[in-house]
């Protein structure tokens, strides 16, 4: 396929279709200012021709790194399947529009729980974090608006590596790279 970002939606189509537990996964990679990577998993919430988008809080250590360094890599394992997808590249912050559009198709737990934490930031205990909850519960009785500080990013990928296992572990890869605009595809051996 000539197009690897609708190869990939294509791939986590059929994860979804196939019932792989959490097909949203991602692995997501960044690094500080010094060049100190760091890496946890968050959620595949849309792909398009752009790129692929996830949400978090933007002053969380993620948040903070990609600010700072809006570069990163992404990788997905759909292991039932015997897939994998890699991607690396620039990040951009999403519009306001776009990270309220997707908000309000919260839960309204996890649009009370982006107000409540302080992500990555250390607190006293669990009952601070409840009690910071019900403060935010009481302060938002109906809808609760999108804090300022958490919002979307999308990942436009340069580099996008498919792989898929194969007997005697001669597993399948696909890499493409764009090159002025345009995907250029190479086989990678095993």
């Amino acid at each position: 396929m000539s197009e690897p970002l609708e190869q990939f939606r294509q791939w986590y189509e059929g994860a979804v279709a196939a019932g792989v537990v959490e097909p949203e996964a991602m692995a997501l990679a960044t690094a500080d200012a010094g060049g100190m990577p760091s890496v946890r998993f968050v959620l595949l919430k849309g792909i398009d021709a752009r790129g692929v988008e996830f949400f978090t809080n933007y002053e969380s250590r993620k948040g903070r790194e990609l600010i700072a360094n809006p570069r990163a890599a992404l990788a997905v394992l759909w292991k039932p399947l015997h897939r994998q997808v890699r991607l690396e590249g620039a990040v951009e912050v999403l519009s306001p529009e776009e990270s309220d559009a997707y908000f309000v198709t919260r839960s309204r737990g996890s649009q009370l729980g982006a107000w409540a934490s302080a992500q990555s930031e250390v607190i006293p205990d669990r009952e601070w974090l409840e009690a910071r909850l019900a403060e935010v519960d009481a302060q938002y009785p109906d809808s609760v608006p999108r804090p300022p500080h958490w919002g979307g990013f999308r990942l436009l990928p340069a580099v996008i590596e498919f792989w898929e296992g194969r007997a005697n572990r001669l597993h399948d890869r696909e890499a493409f790279r764009r090159v002025e605009g345009e995907w250029v595809a190479s086989r990678l051996s095993p």
